[in-house]
């Protein structure tokens, strides 16, 4: 049977190469590592060929290149064969546009806002620029300023003899003309019809009538619903007339006359204007990609053109694009959601309230005639800031764990490296800027140069409020503007969640707080500008409770609030995670460089809290998302051990690559910064195994395009918007010449030389890791590959295939000693003796999997306790007990390798009696009698005294192996 709510997930990232057979597939192999259910990336159909899905192009049918609904439901019969469900990543906020397979889009560039789904998107159709938009919306999707494509003839008018439609071609893009200009495209055809079928009375009638037809169309700006209504049927007619007709005598010879004229080459001037005569008159207006940054009239996901805003706030919105989610679940295929960037979202909470409402109604009957309905797993990629808390009153089992992955990795960050390696930082860097000026500076850049047409519409709309005052009416649009950016590059948080009827505690004290900073930024500035800002975004204003009034300020905060958000995502995420690199593994989505480490009474804290409030939130260590996998952050949180030594490798690394950097504009290329970036990158991934050339070519390929990648989203030398090749060519010599073998680069052997030290730190920091995260309160994910050591960056590096029947061989390996009492003590020796093949990180996750599969109320309703930790190393360790009806589990997660082991002896293939001396675990005095059986050894452990207290000793414990589990059945 299905449990109720996940045990453990697993995320698979589908796509063309990854479809429902291949993960039908690996579906026992999935249940026998104890997953509980699979966690899909969307599964909608999506833009052709896309790699992650999140473009989706229609949201009632499955993506066919995925497979087909027969082969979904296989994939979905087989995991409820193996009692395991499925969770669903939907996507709310966006649609992907452009291309030709968006109906609603095509309909919408067809008609207008006279099309019924123009209140489908987030379109401010009436800007401020007026004059340039006329009603339209703006399609930034030319490669070269307008004129330029038009004259090379890359814009091309065919004809749909099937559809009986005409429509330009921009190369993939479709771009459906207005009917009613279809007189204009039929002139030339008619005369020459006139010509040719000059006895055809009857049939030139019918093409008369076409014309006339067309001319009476209502015009795409009627949009009354009984305009709208007969435009769509009449167009209908015309189009069916036209498909008709062209398959007369003469037809489709005209039509090709006409569209030879309208395509004439560029060098007919004249004649070329016809096309931008008529394109002029559609509902659209063509633009080069740049022009969006200013002037972009519909909202984006992020700054990304081809994903338009949808409008979750309408019932008619949310209907059209849950008929087949709710549909699947009424049929018991899927058991979960997880709700993709929520914070884009006009009114959160009332999707979340609506949704799970639908969610619940619809879910299928279990059990007897009457019986109650099982419960749905919903949770939301919320990011929160370190000092934010989810709200209590939202409707979900929690967020999808990016906060949870900084806070483990910070227990793993010795915090006596902080100053040392913030020292170096700005020693070999020359930067000296602090993080939170660096974030500051971001924001502002994101706003001018990539969000800014987004801040234009949010300006116009504070500036028609100060209008209605006569308190106000001064203030100009550009001091308003400059105070809504200051104000924005001040938020403390991604957004607050304040509706036309509710403004929270945590609304207000981020709203005033990001006011304040504003205002301390810009002493010359009017206070009261600001001030007026404050009272719009928390809904002072009133206006004498005139309701029109009300509304107009609620909506200004509403809409400020989708704004905020991808500005924070941009500028943190996408831009000073590139910039400031004093421990790189603290760069992560969900995580804040500013908090160096995490102590373990927080972690103890977070973990008691999330019981409490959200005892299934998701747990991540490794995501889509992740600038860096689990495993290459726990190696490079061994600099924080070791930043004497790190200091050293980095001057000789310097000394030894200074010959391969070049002097671009009087500065060096790379940057310090992006070299300093880059060693840290290495030492992070280079693999600890031997080479061949070709395995250090692919390697060396995947190096250069994060490099590339991370120049470019860092917006200092170069960027997606303007490229510098110069500077990309000389990053990506640089790291082609370190990645080079062969006796003349001496650094290869030297990194790798530092590496083999470092890198089993780095995996004994991942077993520990891993093991908490297995245990503590939550719901475990593990992302696709990562159970076993995965050295992975960010996407699209994080999205390789993953060799799933290597993985199932190994675990086929362990079988044996699941059905054994006692597995035999070589075989612990082993995963140690070769620790760098994973079998090991598969070995405790495996046997931590099924052990949580068979305890499920353990984990899920266990107490969580914090023991006392007694003796010489006390530190290096973190144990958790859980508790339930009389069972005990203890999680003992060893830290700070480095200097716990004798010298510099990293390859220590265990840690007993020399290495933890005294250190023990203190448990509380019921516990003397117990016996503790360890999950992974099978060796029995009894507590014995120390002090007057009841001790289980580290040495004991971990003398086999790098981490314990320990278990006790309730007393008979």
């Amino acid at each position: 049977m299905i449990p109720a709510l996940p045990l453990a997930t697993y995320r698979l990232q589908f796509n063309s190469a990854f479809t429902f057979n291949d993960a039908r597939a690996i579906v026992p192999y999935l249940h026998e590592l104890g997953i509980s259910h699979c966690y899909a990336s969307p599964l909608l159909k999506a833009r052709s060929h896309s790699s992650h899905g999140y473009d989706i192009v229609d949201h009632n049918a499955l993506n066919p290149e995925l497979g087909s609904a027969e082969e979904f439901q296989l994939f979905v019969e087989a995991l409820q064969d193996h009692d395991m469900g499925l969770i669903l990543d939907i996507v709310p906020n966006h649609m992907g546009i452009g291309g030709s397979d968006n109906h609603w889009w095509l309909d919408l560039l067809e008609n207008g806002p006279a099309s019924p789904y123009a209140d489908y998107f987030d379109i401010d159709w009436h800007p401020q620029a007026a004059r340039i938009f006329n009603g339209k919306v703006l399609l930034p999707i030319l490669g070269d300023y307008y004129g330029n494509v038009l004259d090379r003839g890359e814009i091309q008018l065919t004809f749909s003899k099937e559809e009986g439609s005409f429509a330009a071609r921009y190369y993939e893009h479709l771009l459906p003309m207005d009917p009613q200009s279809y007189v204009q495209i039929l002139a030339p055809a008619v005369a020459h019809l006139k010509e040719t079928q000059a006895g055809k009375a009857a049939l030139l009638g019918r093409w008369e009538q076409l014309m006339a037809g067309c001319r009476q169309l209502p015009g795409w700006k009627a949009v009354g619903h009984r305009l709208r209504a007969l435009r769509l049927d009449r167009q209908a007619a015309c189009k069916r007339e036209l498909g008709l007709l062209s398959q007369e005598p003469g037809g489709q010879e005209a039509i090709d006359h006409t569209l030879a004229l309208f395509n004439a080459p560029g060098q007919g001037r004249v004649l070329y204007k016809m096309l931008h005569r008529l394109l002029e008159k559609q509902a659209y207006r063509l633009a080069f990609w740049q022009v969006a940054a200013d002037e972009i009239n519909y909202r984006r996901f992020f700054n990304i053109n081809s994903l338009a805003g949808l409008r979750q706030e309408k019932s008619e919105v949310f209907e059209a694009t849950h008929r087949l989610l709710f549909s699947l679940i009424e049929q018991g295929l899927i058991q979960g959601v997880r709700i993709d960037h929520p914070d884009g979202l006009f009114d959160p909470q009332g999707y979340y309230d609506r949704l799970s409402s639908e969610i619940h109604r619809r879910l299928p009957k279990v059990g007897p005639a009457g019986g109650t309905k099982r419960d749905f797993y919903i949770v939301a990629e919320k990011i929160l800031a370190i000092h934010e808390d989810l709200p209590q009153e939202w409707p979900l089992h929690g967020t999808t764990g990016y906060g949870f992955a900084s806070l483990l990795n910070g227990l793993f960050i010795k915090p006596e490296g902080e100053r040392p390696l913030s020292r170096l930082c700005r020693l070999y860097t020359g930067q000296k800027i602090d993080y939170a000026e660096n974030l500051h500076g971001a924001k502002r850049l994101i706003i001018k140069a990539q969000l800014a047409s987004e801040l234009t519409v949010l300006t116009n709309m504070l500036r028609q409020i100060a209008e209605l005052d006569h308190h106000t009416r001064d203030f100009t649009r550009t001091g308003l503007r400059e105070a809504l950016a200051e104000v924005v590059a001040c938020f403390p948080v991604y957004r607050t969640y304040v509706t036309s009827g509710r403004v929270g505690p945590d609304d207000r004290r981020h709203v005033e707080w990001a006011v304040a900073e504003a205002k301390q930024r810009n002493p010359v500035t009017d206070p009261t500008v600001f001030d007026f800002v404050r009272d719009s975004l928390l809904l002072v204003r009133t206006f004498g409770n005139r309701r029109a009034m009300q509304e107009k300020v609620a909506r200004f905060a509403m809409k400020f609030q989708q704004y905020t958000a991808p500005v924070m995502a941009k500028a943190q995420e996408d831009t000073v995670f590139y910039r400031h690199f004093c421990l790189l593994s603290l760069n992560e989505v969900g995580g804040d460089p500013r908090y160096f480490s995490v102590s373990r009474p927080t972690f103890h804290q977070a973990n008691q809290k999330r019981q409490q409030l959200w005892p299934y939130a998701m747990l991540a260590t490794s995501t889509h998302d992740s600038k860096r996998s689990e495993d290459v952050r726990a190696r490079i949180n061994v600099l924080s051990e070791v930043p004497d030594l790190w200091k050293q490798r980095c001057r000789r690394w310097q000394r030894l690559n200074r010959r391969h950097v070049r002097r671009l504009n009087g500065d060096v290329a790379p940057s310090r910064n992006d070299e300093y970036q880059l060693y840290q990158t290495l030492l992070g991934t280079f693999p600890l195994s031997s080479l061949t050339e070709a395995e250090l070519d692919r390697y060396r390929q995947r190096i250069e395009g994060y490099m590339l990648k991370a120049v470019r989203e860092a917006k200092v030398h170069t960027s997606w918007l303007k490229p510098v090749p110069a500077y990309e060519e000389a990053v990506s010599s640089f790291v082609g010449a370190l990645l080079h073998s062969g006796p003349a680069n001496p650094f290869l052997a030297d990194l790798g030389d530092f590496v083999q030290g470092v890198g089993r730190l780095g995996l004994l920091n991942s077993l520990s890791q891993l093991l908490l995260k297995l245990t503590v309160p939550g719901v475990p994910d593990i992302y696709q590959g990562n159970e076993l050591w995965n050295f992975s960056l960010v996407d699209p590096d994080n999205r390789r295939p993953v060799d799933f029947s290597g993985a199932a061989k190994v675990l086929d390996q362990f079988s044996a000693l699941f059905d054994e009492e006692v597995p035999p003590a070589p075989t612990l020796a082993s995963l140690l003796a070769t620790l760098e093949d994973g079998r090991a990180k598969l070995f405790v996750t495996s046997q931590t999997l099924r052990f949580r599969k068979s305890h499920p109320n353990l984990f899920s309703q266990g107490s969580y306790e914090v023991l006392p930790l007694l003796g010489d190393h006390e530190r290096h360790l973190c144990v958790i007990a859980r508790s339930w009806a009389g069972e005990q589990l203890l999680a003992i997660a060893p830290r700070f390798f480095a200097s716990l082991l004798p010298g510099e002896d990293w390859q220590a293939p265990a840690m007993g009696e020399t290495t933890w001396g005294t250190t023990a675990i203190g448990l509380p005095a019921s516990s003397q009698s117990r016996t503790y059986v360890d999950i992974f050894s099978q060796e029995r452990h009894t507590p014995a005294r120390q002090d007057n207290l009841a001790v289980l000793t580290a040495a004991s414990l971990l003398r086999t192996f790098p981490v314990a589990l320990l278990y006790s059945a309730a007393p008979s």
